[in-house]
């Protein structure tokens, strides 16, 4: 199917309305306990947040998923950096993006089977494609070849096996949206923007461009994410060396966090290492763990079973020594871990994943979590 008509389409008031390909997922906000929450009513009815807190802690692991157009080569996230890839070059992609074998039920599965207790899904990463139908541009998974919202699918299989639904969100860095962070502003991460020959034409320019535009975009989308499929365990935002090297407060993070907790008390917030200090959790990769600084809030570290964070050919994977390891080494810093695997282009796992995930859940059982 052809990608998008006219290239770059934003569905917000200032760019447009089409409605083309939408879809309204038939789940709604929480308005009881959420199913992965089991066990903690009592805390529920006096403190949502403070009942998703004791569970987090609790939970000990996760899944990560990445996964995105850039998953269609086999090359890394930042294909569209590293290749100084044009935005409406880039967005063609969208016709080949099938994600055929994304098949949501065998992931919350094989995240049970590996003792997970929650999966954290890459709803948009930093080329701006969204995996869900949002209203905000038809830049989406639904407006695709695939015609699908990857995040309802994710949302309904997590909530029948009782697993928390994290949603990672690309924050600090949008190389598609027209008003997304700038270089210009930002001089400290040196990704912010692709690094293209000449001026990108769809981006804003001079006094044109305006950072309170792409706040709202968030917000909005944000908001999209916490109304339309049903409890939601947490919101991972990413990017934050872009707020970090700045003025953050341009970034209106604490009206989003409260939005978050207001659509859902129980969601809980994360930015990586945190910038405001009103996030409930740290989710450090492992090199940024020192970081966080003194500790009063729990923590989860980030891992990968190959060396990037979506798929990459010809990538080494590692094997269920190494992740019991990383849970050993989690365990004995009170944080969870965080495992990343990058489906295929298609959407299917990489195979020596699923084994090693299924190998560390069966030492598990076996022997119960590396102290």
């Amino acid at each position: 199917m052809a990608a998008i008509a006219g290239g770059l389409s934003f569905l917000s008031p200032a760019w447009g309305s089409s409605e083309r390909g939408r879809q309204r997922p038939s789940d709604a906000a929480p308005a009881s306990l959420p199913s992965y929450l089991a066990g903690y009513e009592d805390v529920y009815s006096r403190d949502p947040r403070q009942a998703a807190l004791q569970w987090f802690t609790a939970a000990r692991f996760g899944l990560f998923l990445h996964y995105g157009l850039y998953s269609l080569e086999g090359i890394h996230p930042f294909e569209q950096w590293r290749r100084r890839t044009p935005v409406r070059q880039y967005e063609r992609k969208m016709d080949r993006f099938t994600a055929e074998k994304f098949d949501a039920d065998f992931i919350a599965d094989l995240a049970r089977d590996a003792q997970m207790r929650y999966v954290n899904l890459v709803t948009k990463h930093c080329e701006g494609f969204c995996l869900w139908a949002t209203h905000q541009t038809s830049f989406n998974s639904v407006h695709a070849a695939a015609q699908r919202d990857l995040v309802a699918a994710m949302a309904r299989a997590c909530r029948v096996r009782k697993l928390g639904l994290f949603l990672f969100y690309e924050h600090g860095f949008d190389w598609r949206h027209p008003h997304g962070p700038r270089q210009r502003d930002w001089p400290g991460p040196s990704i912010t923007e692709v690094p293209y020959a000449t001026p990108e034409p769809t981006y804003a320019q001079g006094a044109a461009y305006d950072l309170n535009r792409y706040v709202e975009y968030v917000s909005a989308q944000i908001e999209e994410l916490l109304t339309g499929y049903g409890p939601i365990a947490g919101i991972w935002l990413d990017g934050a060396a872009v707020p970090a090297s700045g003025d953050h407060r341009r970034f209106q993070l604490q009206a989003l966090y409260d939005k978050v907790h207001r659509l859902q008390p129980q969601t809980l917030v994360s930015y990586k290492w945190g910038i405001t200090g009103t996030e409930d959790f740290s989710a450090p990769e492992k090199g940024q763990v020192a970081r966080v600084g003194q500790r009063s809030k729990p923590m989860e570290i980030c891992e990968s079973l190959s060396p990037g964070w979506g798929y990459v050919k010809n990538e080494p994977h590692h094997d269920v020594d190494w992740v019991i390891q990383r849970l050993r080494e989690a365990g004995r810093s009170s944080a969870n871990l965080l495992l990343n695997t990058g489906p295929l282009g298609d959407g299917s796992l990489y195979p020596q994943d699923i084994e090693t995930l299924r190998a560390v859940g069966r030492s598990i059982r076996q022997h119960g979590f590396p102290a």
